[in-house]
């Protein structure tokens, strides 16, 4: 099924209680309606993400609207999903600014990552799932994401943060109160609706107190500079296509990516989170429409990891199906792909705009280092999460040992130096040492600490759940 989709009640809101599935539709009207949910609720993590990564927000926007109708496509209509920018590829991206490495460095990293997640989505749909839960029980891959958001804490603390300290603690005190404040699909948006209040105190700020003196990132040093600066808004065009990367001058758009393969093994643990976040979220999508998704888990890991290589190669964010959109899912009791081709037709809009991607890019320092230091920190945590839900036991030495090393050697971005041209460093090693010992760990344990462990509880996400992360995978994803 891609586009036979039935009207159901007479094309009216459902009666209480009742559900529309993938194949089918409400009418036009409300279908537009709801695609529109989808859209704010994806909105947020979506641009929020590039912006960090120091990819073009408005490409990025315009091409997760082409990449969901690949998805949808490439599933066949069965796993109803929006794909945003995934979370999971911020700590890669920071490291690879950190050796040195640029946008193209980035997005060609992201590239291999999508083909490595491709051809695992190829395996798991020919050999079952069972064998990716035997290579990748809930112990490690709750690590990799948790290492992953952790590993970030010093971009905060260093690059953000010390921009404007006050905006970010405000910030960051908005975006906590409203995602535990707000119900429903409001504390769902939480990290949006932080961003908005942030951007509108840093110019009640400027109003009030002046230019700050702070680290200025377009110029690159200790300047004194207004918070919110939009002249390049206003010079924007409200209609056209997103711009031509000119490194040169800082600005970053379409480009064609770079490859580098100390940069590459910095961005492949994220293709762990990622297998996570899409085997969580086809199996919620599954539990919440009451069918057999298993089928269908391999083409749904297979079609990210096109839609990533697909987004990367022009120079876009990585992408992974989007915890928000299954909230919109969970509240309205519509899981019609229908609406999901229309959020993504309204977003390919959005990404024709350059006055948008300007408003999106002018964002605050102050206001990213209070965002990011909440979703950053979730994408940690979701890492936890991970763990309860599968009840990993870390009284078994075999699940405490390994991981705890590579945590630590990520957390601390501790270096082995191989040559002296290459060495791994950070969220990469501490990946490798996570999986390798531990079922090295597990291959020397005696019989009786070998437990099962290897089955992602069903209903539940890796990554992405419905009510648990407002705005986010990988982060959360996310972070999301």
């Amino acid at each position: 099924m891609a586009f036979g989709w039935k009207v159901v009640y007479d094309g009216k809101t459902p009666p209480l209680g009742a559900a529309v599935a993938p194949d089918e539709r409400l009418s036009w009207g409300r279908t537009v309606g709801l695609g529109a949910q989808h859209v704010v609720a994806m909105f947020g993590a979506t641009f929020v993400f590039p912006l960090i990564m120091g990819l073009n927000a408005q490409l990025a926007i315009m091409m997760s609207g082409i990449a969901t109708i690949c998805f949808l496509l490439i599933v066949q209509g069965k796993v109803p999903s929006y794909l945003g920018t995934s979370a999971s590829f911020v700590g890669g991206a920071a490291a690879i600014y950190a050796q040195g490495g640029n946008a193209a460095d980035v997005t060609g990293s992201v590239l291999v990552a999508g083909i490595v997640l491709g051809i695992i989505g190829v395996l798991i749909h020919f050999l079952g799932s069972a064998v990716l839960h035997r290579v990748l029980p809930p112990v490690v891959t709750g690590a990799v994401v948790m290492l992953i958001g952790f590993n970030l804490a010093p971009v905060v603390a260093d690059i953000y943060w010390p921009q404007d300290q006050w905006v970010a603690l405000l910030t960051m005190t908005a975006v906590i109160l409203m995602a535990v404040g707000f119900r429903g699909f409001l504390g769902r948006i939480a990290v949006f609706l932080g961003l908005i209040f942030g951007y509108v105190l840093s110019w009640l700020f400027d109003r009030i107190f002046g230019p700050i003196t702070s680290f200025d990132p377009a110029a690159g040093k200790v300047t004194t500079h207004w918070r919110v600066n939009w002249d390049g808004v206003k010079a924007a065009d409200w209609v056209g296509f997103p711009p031509v990367s000119d490194l040169a001058n800082g600005v970053v758009g379409i480009h064609a990516p770079a490859f580098n393969v100390a940069f590459i093994l910095l961005m492949l643990p994220a293709v762990i989170a990622l297998v996570a976040e899409n085997t969580g979220h086809v199996k919620a999508v599954a539990e919440m429409t009451k069918r057999d998704l298993d089928p269908v888990m391999g083409r749904a890991i297979a079609a990210d990891g096109f839609a990533t290589v697909l987004t990367s190669s022009v120079g876009g964010s990585p992408t992974t199906t989007y915890a928000e959109n299954i909230g919109v899912m969970a509240a309205t009791r519509v899981y019609s792909t229908a609406a999901y081709y229309v959020a993504a037709l309204v977003a390919i809009l959005f990404g024709l705009s350059p006055k948008f991607g300007a408003i999106v890019s002018a964002t605050p320092g102050g206001v990213l280092g209070g965002i990011t230091v909440v979703l950053y920190g979730m994408i940690g945590l979701l890492g936890a999460k991970i763990w309860k839900e599968n009840g990993v036991d870390f009284a078994n030495p075999v699940n405490l040992v390994p991981v705890a090393a590579g945590i630590i050697i990520a957390i601390g971005d501790t270096t082995l130096k191989i040559t002296n041209d290459f060495s791994l460093a950070g969220i990469a090693l501490g990946t490798i040492v996570c999986l390798v010992m531990y079922h090295l760990a597990r291959a020397v344990a005696p019989a009786e600490l070998k437990d099962d462990g290897t089955m992602l509880a069903v209903g539940h996400t890796g990554v992405h759940h419905d009510e648990d992360v407002p705005g986010h995978e990988d982060g959360s994803h996310r972070a999301h």
